[in-house]
């Protein structure tokens, strides 16, 4: 698999072990969630290890027909040389909630990088919420994430990513000593028409993510992208005040997305829990807005 990304350029040196992106380090999964009337299904599952998927759940009691899909990984975190490609669709009507056994841990790297491609695909009346775990990128990682997404005009998709400046408390504490973390999300009409594009590349030895305007003290990014309907951006936009807390550390606001397309939110934090905690309060607005459906209260383990 070939990237074109220019900040990968000094990552190209193969490892020591395993090729970059030979048998074992070559991951798949491919799923689709179909409309069966009183609930959705997951229609289509195919996976290559390490990235598995056992079966779809129906444990949200505020969307008793919403299929619930955990992805696990049984190589306990991302290495050196992989190359991970998800593609997820729901079908027209079709309605799925995917997200992760645990956090997603980028392990040290002394050659070449990792990478994962998403392809999301919406179809007619959709909703889809994709809410992975946290990403733990290690010292001297390289990681480059690129998000593809085709979404009709009537579907909804609530997509989030969470990325930890490193293992804090690891050691001495490794807080923004990886080499790279890009990722890139891009949004497009069935037609071809572009909504947007967003990309962020972060180099801390080059350009320091502590600085202001871009972490500052912070620790803890979220990113949660609404591509929705305007009538349902436009209600939830409402309901979604800017914060400023200095005494807890916590700092988030909501922006339209050009097109059209929907909204994005973005939050900072020094812990995982509470930006965890300020994604579950939007994606809350969210379902309720365009479903009518509750999110329930989170279980004490979580």
């Amino acid at each position: 698999m070939i990237i074109d990304a220019p900040e990968l350029a000094p990552y190209q040196d193969e490892p020591k072990q395993l090729p970059s992106g030979s048998f074992g380090k070559v991951a798949s999964l491919r799923l689709r969630f179909d409309d069966r009337g009183n609930r959705s299904i997951l229609g289509f599952m195919d996976r290559r290890a390490p990235l598995l998927v056992q079966r779809a759940l129906y444990c949200d009691e505020g969307m008793p027909g919403l299929p619930v899909v955990h992805i696990i990984s049984n190589a306990g975190g991302i290495l050196q040389g992989d190359r991970y490609t998800m593609e997820f669709v729901a079908g027209p009507g079709a309605c799925g909630h995917i997200t992760t056994q645990a956090a997603t841990k980028i392990h040290e790297m002394d050659a070449n990088y990792a990478s994962q491609e998403q392809d999301i695909i919406l179809e007619d009346g959709a909703y889809l919420e994709y809410l992975p775990d946290p990403v733990i990128p290690f010292r001297h990682s390289r990681f480059l994430s690129r998000t593809r997404i085709r979404i009709a005009p009537a579907a909804t998709l609530l997509y989030a990513e969470i990325l930890m400046a490193g293992r804090k408390y690891y050691r001495e504490g490794e807080r923004f000593q990886f080499d790279l973390f890009s990722s890139t999300v891009r949004a497009n009409r069935p037609s071809g028409a572009e909504l947007f594009v967003e990309k962020f590349v972060i180099e801390p030895a080059r350009s320091p993510a502590s600085r202001i305007g871009i972490m500052g003290d912070f620790d803890v990014f979220g990113n949660v992208i609404l591509l929705t309907p305007r009538e349902h951006a436009d209600a939830i936009f409402d309901q979604v005040p800017a914060l400023w807390d200095k005494r807890e550390n916590m700092a988030s606001g909501v922006s339209r997305l050009p097109n059209d397309a929907g909204l994005i939110y973005k939050i900072l934090g020094m812990e995982s829990g509470p930006v965890r905690t300020k994604v579950r309060e939007f994606w809350s607005i969210v379902r309720s807005q365009v479903t009518g459906k509750p999110v329930t209260p989170e279980f004490p383990w979580r």
